[in-house]
């Protein structure tokens, strides 16, 4: 069995392809690398609200199980096709002050937002590649007309005064064509 479709997240994306590579380890801001290759860009949010995260986010986030927290998932798209999905989690107690603005993001990249900002650091990412049993791959594959039997996914850390957000992307094959 490949080792990145087992459970955990990985410092490298080993067995990606070169393509994938370049767009998995870029540290910029995504929303502004899809922009510069693509004339009409936009985000379509898709879920916003407190609810549970991920099994493999919790430990991350210092979440107890059904523990709720603020959730967004959002696509970006290059003109009618999806090419990322982007889910993020922030804990409850975390969204005020500083993270406030997040809820009230509506169509707008939380990209822009942590990338303007240069208090805001980032840590390395982690890489994994998802399959059916993975939740995020069910959502991620929504709005894609053919489903492939796994993704690519990156996560990292963000924090602003010592309070993170998780954000995860994870990219769907048409990423590719933007090259």
């Amino acid at each position: 069995m490949n080792s990145y479709l087992s459970t955990e997240w990985h410092h490298a994306p080993i067995n990606a392809s070169m393509k994938e590579r370049k767009w998995l380890k870029n540290s910029g801001s995504l929303t502004l690398q899809i922009q510069e290759r693509c004339k009409n860009f936009r985000v379509e949010p898709v879920f916003q609200s407190y609810a549970a995260a991920c099994n493999d986010e919790l430990t991350v986030m210092k979440l107890r199980p059904r523990e709720l927290a603020h959730v967004r998932e959002v696509y970006l798209y290059c003109g009618k096709t999806p090419v990322i999905f982007a889910h993020s989690v922030l804990a409850k107690k975390n969204l005020q002050g500083s993270w406030c603005g997040i809820s009230k993001l509506g169509n707008k990249s939380l990209g822009t937002m942590l990338f303007a900002n240069p208090i805001i650091k980032r840590t390395p990412f982690k890489f994994r590649k998802l399959n059916s049993a993975h939740p995020l791959f069910y959502r991620a594959c929504k709005n894609i007309q053919i489903r492939p039997n796994t993704l690519w996914a990156r996560r990292s850390l963000f924090s602003l005064n010592k309070k993170p957000i998780l954000v995860t992307e994870v990219f769907l094959p048409f990423i590719l064509d933007l090259i």
